[in-house]
């Protein structure tokens, strides 16, 4: 992993940071992408800088304009992307289909299946190129669960599902390897005003008996970019403590 050059949208908080972490702790070169708190940025530098070589670049990883800004700004410091981590997330509401508008449809799919196309899009030439590429999608485990009431989210995860799937076979040819990591619920700070009645409810059906850790999230996206993971394609790995069976992950 020493001096990949790794690139990790929504990276300077949850398990995004936990995933730079990762990778910085590992000796690649880790751009920090980030939209709006300019402050979670900075503290998120200054955690990272004491264990390697990590800069905040930020930039709307839900827009073309914004991601053509963010790859070029990550060339131009360090040369080109070895690895994608796509992680970025807006707010996903939890509403009954009636309650749902098209504008909250919209925003999860801009979000989990065209950010990750434009990203794709942006860093695939180079890593033709070269014959090597490596990009991890964050999916959830909420596709295969069949969550509800969620349905905008839900099926939006499907669809990057579905995405992962096809850019996978039509990449692996040129040495890049496209596979996706399926967290269950892992808290973070966006869950801090969450009812710990909804946790214990959450929990009660995690076959483990505990709650997952982002730093085991994070080691799933790092297996998924090394070196020895070039004979991996198509995968969705469940971090999610038994969640969903297996198969669910190999044939649905």
């Amino acid at each position: 992993m020493k001096d990949r050059i790794v690139l990790v949208t929504g990276a300077t908080r949850g398990l995004g940071l936990a995933i730079a972490e990762n990778f910085t702790r590992g000796g690649a070169k880790v751009a920090l992408n980030y939209a709006h708190d300019d402050a979670a940025a900075t503290s998120a530098k200054e955690r990272l800088c004491a264990l390697g070589t990590v800069e905040l670049f930020k930039a709307d990883a839900l827009s073309t304009d914004g991601v053509e800004s963010l790859v070029a700004s990550v060339r131009g410091k360090w040369g080109e992307i070895d690895t994608v981590v796509l992680n970025a997330t807006p707010i996903q509401h939890e509403k009954t289909i009636d309650a749902y508008t098209d504008a909250d449809f919209e925003s999860m799919y801009r979000a989990f299946v065209m950010s990750p196309h434009y990203l794709t899009r942006a860093v695939v030439p180079q890593m033709k190129v070269r014959q090597f590429g490596r990009i991890i999608h964050v999916t959830s485990e909420v596709f295969h669960c069949g969550s509800s009431p969620f349905s905008a989210y839900v099926a939006a995860k499907g669809g990057q599902i579905g995405y992962v799937r096809s850019t996978a076979m039509e990449l692996a040819p040129h040495g890049i390897t496209v596979n996706s990591v399926a967290p269950g619920w892992i808290p973070v700070e966006r869950h801090a005003a969450v009812a710990e009645s909804a946790k214990n409810s959450y929990l009660e059906n995690v076959p483990v008996g505990r709650w997952g850790t982002r730093e085991e999230v994070a080691e799933a996206v790092r297996f998924f970019a090394e070196e020895h993971s070039g004979f991996l394609i198509f995968l969705s790995l469940a971090v999610n403590g038994g969640r969903t069976p297996l198969w669910l992950y190999l044939f649905v």
